[in-house]
């Protein structure tokens, strides 16, 4: 008769509901650490890691263009370096537009703003608050010396914003040079990633990266539509309106688009304000009813028929993804969270559908991009 006692058996017996969750629960603990090393790391060199993340988004947005002079026979090398500039020139001109706006009508704002001081005096005074002259005064200097503060927080703040501006300028390069690399050689980059990973589990890699990377570009460019129109019609409610700074007010509706909800929210209010500064109360009511008809537009109306079920992520997955991402990265985690979450979602309904990991052509032309390896070379 055998003394050993069968496993799972006598007075020291776990359950194996119990052995089971202790299984998962180590394994999440981990994953968890890993990812929590990751995002500190991704975090520390946020300097290098933010522009290669802009970079990708906007590859995403401009490889089609790519493709498209190359099947018009322009070699990928000069077609990738002319959609780089091609941005580049869109960009210098689009902040051109804005400052000359902002020199034309900068001074009849100005009045505007001094006009509307003037009168909240007036009502302050006149007004249920019935403020004396003597205490109007002391509260003006009470806001006077929290603005401008003393004199070493003065340069303290100087030198942080050149610092800012240098670490902007360094990003700026490193996502263009990041750009035309990933339009000009991402398949070979792509391919090189795969490789990192065990060979068994390659296929299923490169069949999520095409899924992430079709639902990346399908949200960008919506997303890009979605912002011109938002811009347009704002701008166009602004300038029937004889709003000042029409086009600055574009500009910033078209790059506020880019971060869902808070964003159309931020410079919307924008819009109403400089209304409301320029023009009095009235104005500021049109135009708010005209930014609300704009974005009813675009979220009932093009959202859905631009966007599609391959980006669908339900309203609260949206605004918990940009709370965690202003957490996380502030203003840039904001604007990275929802392309994130939807290439995260399009890769786990891509992987929980057990498609055949190897189906070519999944997203088309250009998937090829950064899912095909590079050809073979004798």
């Amino acid at each position: 008769m055998s003394d050993e006692t069968p496993r799972g058996s006598g007075r020291y017996e776990v359950p194996i509901g119990v052995e089971i969750a202790a299984a998962w629960a180590w394994r999440v603990v981990v994953i968890g650490a890993a990812l929590y090393v990751l995002a500190l790391a991704l975090g520390h060199f946020s300097e290098v890691t933010i522009p290669v993340a802009v970079a990708i988004l906007l590859a995403a947005l401009t490889v089609g263009g790519v493709d498209w002079l190359q099947r018009h026979g322009v070699p990928r090398l000069l077609a990738a370096l002319a959609v780089v500039l091609g941005l580049v020139l869109a960009l210098v001109g689009m902040l051109g537009l804005v400052g000359q706006q902002l020199s034309t009508q900068f001074d009849d704002l100005r009045d505007s703003v001094v006009k509307g001081i003037s009168q909240l005096q007036d009502w302050a005074r006149t007004g249920p608050l019935n403020l004396s002259d003597r205490q109007l005064a002391d509260w003006i200097d009470r806001v006077e010396k929290a603005i401008s503060g003393s004199d070493t927080s003065v340069v303290n703040q100087a030198t942080e914003v050149g610092t800012q501006i240098g670490h902007f300028v360094t990003g700026f390069f490193i996502a263009l040079f990041a750009l035309f690399f990933f339009l000009y050689e991402g398949a070979r980059i792509w391919s090189w990633v795969v490789t990192l990973f065990p060979k068994a589990s390659r296929p299923r890699v490169t069949s999520s990266g095409r899924a992430a990377w079709g639902s990346l570009t399908a949200f960008v460019r919506a997303t890009v539509l979605v912002a011109l129109v938002d811009a347009i019609g704002i701008a166009g409610v602004a300038l029937i309106l004889q709003v000042p700074l029409a086009a600055a007010i574009g500009v910033l509706v078209f790059l506020g688009a880019f971060v869902p909800i808070v964003g159309a929210l931020l410079s919307g209010m924008v819009a109403v304000l400089v209304a409301l500064v320029a023009q009095g109360p009235v104005t500021a009511l049109l135009m708010l009813a005209g930014v609300i008809a704009v974005q009813q537009l675009e979220s009932h109306v093009l959202q859905p028929f631009l966007m599609g079920a391959i980006v669908a992520l339900h309203p609260l997955a949206i605004l918990l993804a940009i709370a965690t991402g202003l957490v996380v990265a502030g203003i840039v985690g904001a604007l990275l969270s929802v392309p994130f979450a939807a290439c995260l979602n399009s890769v786990v309904r891509h992987l929980a559908s057990g498609e055949p990991p190897d189906t070519d052509g999944m997203l088309g032309e250009e998937s090829r991009d950064f899912g095909d390896p590079p050809p073979a070379t004798a």
